[in-house]
């Protein structure tokens, strides 16, 4: 572990400006470590307590203090990521992710419909032959039966990511539909991250770096793990998106996309993120431009307030 003076002096706090509401935010905060083997990522959102946030510190710190490992691949195939936006918005949204083949819908977004949702994915299946949708826990089983029938009316999914909130629903809900179910919340949240996998609860894991604490901790969690994987963001800066890119190409095999397209969502980030290629992204080591990290310098009082939760997490990193 480094110490924390000199991960305190290494800290730049940015707020990046984003072009819709994701997770009901309009301005991502981070704070970025300029290490000597390179640049991390700390990003825990807001409202997660240290004991949470921890695992994103522990990230950022891997990062910026310790060599990447090899890869498989130079490149790595991304979704569309679509917010909870309406049906008429979803070509702009498209328009971001250039040659993706494969779109991931957010759907039971609180206030709107199971209508809204299958109009979003129609909108999205007019326009990207293989969909996929996440509902972030928010159905209980039987409505997440009612809007896997209603969302498969007009053609097929890829699989259904986080339909419920518990291990136990996920279990359930595979044996009553025929549509794959992904499980993200419930490894990257859980104490146990395998107990969903060895519940058979899931067709597919989603894995992120920053939440599972590092490139290192998320490739030993795929080992054990015997269903597809797809590394996915956690709404990351350039920064942390070179970190899931740098996950996904250490894979041994990588079946499907990979959500890790997010960086269009901003109107502008620490560095210049490349467009997608026919679907892909290139992998390799990201270096904020000095000038963007000072134009998107948060306010003193929030880079005080990333400080000071750093100082909380770093005890509960070094445990």
């Amino acid at each position: 572990m480094p110490a924390l003076d000199d991960i305190l002096d290494r800290l730049h706090v940015v707020a990046l400006p984003m072009r819709v509401r994701f997770r009901g935010i309009t301005v991502r905060e981070v704070a970025l470590i300029d290490g000597p083997a390179g640049w991390g990522e700390f990003g825990a959102f807001l409202e997660y307590e240290p004991p949470e946030a921890a695992a994103w510190l522990a990230a950022g710190i891997e990062a910026a203090y310790r060599p990447p490992p090899p890869v498989y691949r130079d490149r790595v195939p991304i979704n569309a990521t679509v917010p909870a936006v309406p049906a008429a918005q979803v070509p702009e949204v498209l328009s971001r992710f250039p040659g993706a083949r494969t779109a991931k819908v957010k759907v039971a977004e609180p206030g709107q419909t199971l209508a809204d949702d299958v109009a979003r994915v129609n909108a999205v299946r007019a326009q990207v032959p293989v969909v996929r949708v996440d509902a972030n826990g928010g159905w209980t089983l039987q409505q997440a039966v009612d809007a896997a029938a209603a969302l498969t009316a007009d053609g097929p999914l890829e699989y259904l990511e986080q339909p419920c909130a518990t291990v136990e629903e996920l279990a359930a809900l595979r044996r009553k539909v025929a549509v794959p179910i992904a499980a993200d919340e419930s490894i990257r949240k859980a104490d146990d991250p395998l107990r969903v996998v060895r519940a058979r609860a899931a067709d597919v894991a989603v894995l992120k770096v920053a939440p599972l604490g590092g490139v290192a901790r998320m490739l030993d969690i795929a080992a054990q793990i015997d269903i597809p994987i797809v590394v996915s963001s956690a709404l990351d800066s350039a920064v942390g998106i070179a970190r899931g890119l740098l996950a996904a190409a250490a894979l041994p095999e990588l079946e499907h996309a990979c959500g890790l397209g997010t960086g269009g969502f901003f109107v502008d980030d620490v560095a210049e993120v490349p467009a997608p290629v026919d679907g892909y992204l290139p992998v390799g080591a990201v270096v904020p431009d000095s000038a963007r990290l000072s134009a998107l310098a948060a306010a003193p009082q929030r880079r005080q307030w990333w400080i000071d939760r750093v100082r909380e997490c770093y005890p509960l990193v070094s445990e």
